[in-house]
């Protein structure tokens, strides 16, 4: 029998390490405050002071003499994370002066740092500008997270980080930099630096300093946070801002180690990418569709209906999460791609959620060879991506994968279906927080509502739901089989 061995005390310490990054992050939300005139600063420092507290002594009392880790020490670390950093985070949106719930802060920063979207906020024009500026800087960072897991864990799991960068590539080199370390330095520098471009492009189309730096750092982190209950529809007036949200969401849906590749002066390493073209392709198809459904239906003219059905469409499938306006208006056949868009995502090594575009590349070659066996069953026939031949592991990861997430959309569906929530609430609610999406369809959690509604029990699985997508899946739940814990 094989044996393992957690290093707790290094997971502890890391642990801690990070909620005292988390107090920090209070402190300077707070300075922000103080120096703009709110009134909100005080419940930021305190709930800086509790988080450093906490924190510290989490990592004091669990110092190990040497930081070692291994691939389970990293899972144990990534979903115990995710878990505390969340609770401590919400202790400002318990304080401030339109406290919230510990369920329904909770629920607000796991969506933040998961760069979910789902919001149970209502009146966000009149929330305390810190507030709304921590939920933006919680998704920023968790989908900084988010890129720094894909490439040091997902490895592991045949079917992300440098797995994916290897296949995809043309180039024969193991890695574009020689150590994972820079790798993730070089993309976080990207990912940055991305965030600040787009936050210039909102202001020069329209919007405030405050209201660009927030969604900059929600639209590159395909999170989906607004400053505004009308999300990107309170600058209908400036088209612009729609266009700016257009361009960035799709930057942030893509595989940030192609951008790597562009860095190093290899300019078609993203037009060449197989990921890339599926995504551009399946986005212009679904966009022409819902913009000719638009025009030929009256609701819109030529511009704002390609606009609308670009922004939206773009937005779903990214999991960003905003909203122009209520689609939910537009008739049953735009209803029917936004839910199959859902299901989606973004290129695997990106921000977004969903399945991802490789895993149904991956589906695809795979149902195309079980066709042609069909035809012909005497022949031999090997399913391939770009050419290359998928091996057994990738093409076996993929299927359990496709079949668990299918399986968890329908769990926790019926348990939020059993606390009374109606079908469409509880089967797109948790189609949108296992994807990270943001919004589902109906009334309730639809693009014109959010989730404030919903029973205790449903926000808390949803929370729960988050994270497991946020984590591909496995990540999560192999946390509660017996063979990961036995030593």
């Amino acid at each position: 029998m094989l044996t393992f061995s957690l290093h707790l005390r290094s997971v502890f310490y890391v642990t801690g390490l990070l909620v005292c990054v988390t107090g920090i992050g209070m402190i300077g939300v707070a300075g922000i405050e103080l120096a703009i005139g709110a009134k909100d600063w005080l419940s930021f420092l305190v709930s800086a002071a509790v988080t450093l507290f906490i924190g510290s002594g989490v990592a004091l009392s669990s110092r190990p003499r040497a930081i070692e880790f291994g691939l389970r020490d990293g899972m144990v670390l990534t979903a115990l994370s995710w878990v505390v950093i969340a609770a401590v985070a919400a202790l400002p949106l318990m304080l401030s002066a339109k406290p919230l719930s510990f369920t329904d802060a909770y629920f607000e920063t796991m969506s933040a740092l998961t760069t979910t979207g789902s919001t149970v906020i209502v009146g966000l024009d009149d929330m305390p500008p810190g507030v709304l500026l921590w939920r933006s800087v919680l998704q920023a960072f968790g989908g900084m997270g988010i890129i720094v897991f894909a490439i040091a864990l997902l490895p592991f799991l045949r079917v992300g980080g440098m797995q994916l960068f290897r296949l995809e590539s043309s180039d024969k080199s193991e890695k574009a930099l020689p150590r994972t370390s820079e790798i993730a330095a070089s993309i976080i520098g990207i990912y940055f630096g991305l965030i600040a471009l787009c936050a210039l492009s909102y202001a020069l189309s329209g919007m405030s300093l405050f209201d660009a730096a927030n969604h900059a750092m929600t639209t590159v982190a395909t999170g989906g946070f607004s400053t505004s209950d009308a999300s990107l529809g309170a600058w209908e007036k400036h088209p612009g801002v729609h266009w700016t949200a257009f361009v960035f969401m799709a930057a942030g849906a893509l595989p940030f180690t192609l951008y790597l590749r562009v860095a190093q002066g290899r300019w078609d390493a993203l037009m060449r990418d197989g990921q890339v073209r599926a995504f551009f392709g399946l986005m212009a198809l679904a966009i022409a569709a819902t913009s000719v459904w638009l025009i030929a239906t009256g609701r819109y003219g030529v511009e704002p209906a390609i606009r609308h059905a670009a922004v939206n469409l773009m937005s779903v499938v990214t999991t960003t999460g905003y909203a122009t306006v209520d689609y939910m208006q537009w008739g049953s056949f735009p209803i029917a791609i936004f839910f199959f868009l859902t299901l989606v995502g973004g290129c695997t090594g990106s921000t977004s959620g969903g399945l991802k575009i490789f895993r149904l590349q991956v589906l695809a070659a795979l149902v195309a060879v079980q066709f042609r066996r069909f035809v012909h069953p005497n022949g031999v026939y090997v399913a391939r991506h770009k050419g290359k031949p998928i091996g057994d592991d990738v093409a076996i990861s993929v299927l359990v994968f496709v079949l668990v997430y299918l399986a968890t959309i329908g769990a926790v569906t019926l348990a939020i279906a059993a606390m009374g929530v109606d079908l469409v609430t509880a089967l797109t609610g948790t189609m949108q927080a296992i994807g990270n999406v943001g919004p589902g369809l109906g009334d309730i959690v639809g693009p014109a509502g959010n989730f404030s509604t919903l029973p205790a029990g449903a926000k808390w699985l949803l929370a729960l739901a988050m994270l497991i997508g946020r984590l591909e899946l496995f990540t999560f739940l192999v946390l509660f089989t017996p063979h990961f814990w036995r030593a």
